[in-house]
């Protein structure tokens, strides 16, 4: 595994941007915890990504950056189906009867169902590891499920944050079969495309769409436009261009640990030691599966938090091109 400079003490910028994501990552879980107990779960992130998206577009007009046009645009837009809409409209909906760190444990499955998903459509090969990874993480899902069923959280909506990671990792698949484009651009269109057909999904559903009145919502909100999406997007570029793809990528397997211990402090949630055991051995298995004995291998995902589209280009190598080399 290739080590970033930042580990030995030498890129203190590097190793600042990277504790970043991970901090600001790591609460955006409670972030969205906060925001569906006042409003509807779809109406909630299309007002966060309606505003993050605009940002990010004005930021590309400003820096004159290039759009996205033809196959990249089309891809951009699929992009903001399956890795905006359909993944937090998931997480969103999850997250009113779910606690937020066994969300986000759930969560950082994301590398391993990338791995698998890319298998399936010829992206890479098949290696033990991904098996073995596997079969450990469903070992952890497995205890956290019934930790969690013991502590009355719907099945349902375990299901949803597990759909919802597939729904993650198969944006970072989709991402490799279109032409890269410039990543600020293409997250802001993704955004506004998301933002638009959670509206769509928030008519449909009937949902009362009103703004907060508490100003804690109101915070959450801010926050998850602000800091939870364009801060730490910015930063993950920043980490991106002074470490490795796959030094970066490790933000994924810390900020479950980051959300558990913010929850415990911030929102009292209770964290038994069973759901301690099966988090870690959920961590494990990603690592095993997604990181083990893959040094230029990056878990980059199209998590609009932080991941750009750039970098989920570097994550999946075709077994065509793996074959040539």
């Amino acid at each position: 595994m290739s080590v970033p400079v930042a580990a030995t003490g030498i890129d203190r910028l590097g190793l600042a941007a990277f504790v970043g994501v991970v901090l600001f990552g790591g609460a955006n879980s409670i972030g969205v915890k906060q925001t569906v107990q006042e409003l509807a779960p779809f109406w909630g992130g299309a007002l966060r990504f309606v505003v993050a998206g605009v940002i990010l577009l004005v930021i590309a007009a400003l820096t004159r950056r290039s759009f996205p046009r033809g196959r990249s645009l089309t891809g951009a837009v699929l992009y903001g189906a399956i890795g905006f809409a359909a993944s937090f409209g998931l997480a969103y909906t999850a997250l009113r009867d779910t606690p937020a760190g066994t969300a986000q444990v759930l969560i950082a499955l994301v590398p391993l169902l990338t791995f698998g998903l890319a298998i399936l459509q010829r992206q890479e090969r098949f290696r033990a590891e991904g098996l073995i990874g596997g079969l450990v993480a469903l070992t952890g899902i497995a205890i956290v499920f019934v930790d969690q069923l013991g502590a009355n959280v719907p099945i349902v909506s375990l299901i949803f944050l597990v759909l919802a990671a597939a729904c993650i990792a198969e944006s970072g698949v989709l991402i490799k079969w279109v032409p890269r484009s410039d990543p600020i651009a293409t997250n802001g269109i993704a955004m506004t495309v998301g933002a638009a057909l959670l509206l769509g999904a928030s008519l449909v559903a009937g949902e009362p769409r009103v703004l907060p009145v508490r100003e804690a919502t109101w915070a959450a909100i801010g926050y998850l436009v602000v800091f939870g999406s364009v801060v730490m997007f910015t930063l993950y570029l920043f980490t991106l261009e002074r470490w490795t793809a796959s030094a970066a990528s490790y933000s994924t397997l810390l900020l479950p640990l980051v959300t558990v211990s913010l929850a415990a402090i911030l929102t009292q949630e209770q964290v038994s030691p069973s759901f301690l055991v099966g988090g870690a051995v959920v961590l494990v298995g990603v690592y095993i599966g997604a990181f083990l004995r893959r040094p230029h291998r990056s878990s980059a995902s199209s998590m609009p938090e932080c991941y750009p589209v750039d970098a989920c280009g570097q994550a999946l190598v075709p077994a065509e091109r793996s074959a040539a080399t």
